[in-house]
């Protein structure tokens, strides 16, 4: 059942990052990483339930196991990369804010910004899934699954929403979790996504027909008049 299954990977995520989170810190007692857990998993579980229903293709493309038949050379050595960059980034936050401390604690203002930042890049990531039902978990050619450009809603405005919510909700995070320290260090996962982002617009103008023209229309790829 398609829901059940994504349930079950939705909890799976949500066991990875408690992990990640409360094993290096040591300790349970740490409200705001057990608030963002709590309402991670709270409002993850209702999202999937609502994304099977009102677009269970879109799910199905990321619940099934990748294939790399069609899978560039080029992202198989980059996703495992960008990967343990984001496991590694989340296992630094605890370690910064109970061990190193390498720089001050935010402000509590800007701790609710870091809330905003994430709900932003939370939406942000769903809406993208709501919208494209060919957002598969690597990088690969979907001609067999019948690919068309999307080129309507938040991908009328940049090329990569996905990535651009994902990264709101980082910044957010580490921000709510109070390491202004993580910041900096998202930079390394940022290094691998611009790597992935390229491999996969590559891949696209192979594959996907009107591809290239599409990359002449929205000029940004991930943040609007930056890059």
């Amino acid at each position: 059942m398609l829901v059940l299954r994504g349930l079950i990977g939705g909890l799976f995520q949500l066991m990875v990052f408690a992990a990640l989170l409360l094993i290096p810190a040591g300790t349970w007692d740490w409200p705001r990483a057990l608030c963002f857990l709590l309402v991670y998993g709270l409002v993850n579980s209702v999202s999937i339930v609502t994304l099977a229903r009102l677009a269970p293709a879109s799910l199905e493309a990321r619940l099934t196991a990748p294939s790399a038949e069609s899978q560039p050379i080029a992202d198989r050595v980059v996703t495992p990369f960008f990967i343990l960059a984001i496991l590694a980034w989340f296992a630094f936050i605890p370690i910064d804010v109970f061990r190193l401390r390498l720089m001050p604690s935010p402000p509590v203002s800007v701790s609710v910004f870091g809330v905003i930042l994430s709900l932003a890049g939370y939406v942000a990531i769903w809406t993208t899934l709501f919208q494209n039902a060919f957002a598969a978990p690597i990088v690969k050619d979907q001609s067999e699954r019948g690919q068309v450009l999307i080129d309507t809603g938040l991908y009328g405005r940049i090329r990569h929403p996905f990535y651009l919510g994902m990264l709101l909700f980082f910044m957010g995070l580490t921000l709510w979790l109070e390491s202004c320290a993580g910041v900096l260090v998202l930079l390394l996962p940022i290094v691998f996504m611009v790597a992935r982002i390229r491999v996969e617009e590559k891949t696209l103008k192979k594959t996907l027909p009107g591809y290239t023209d599409y990359t002449e229309r929205v000029r940004y790829r991930l943040v609007p008049f930056v890059w």
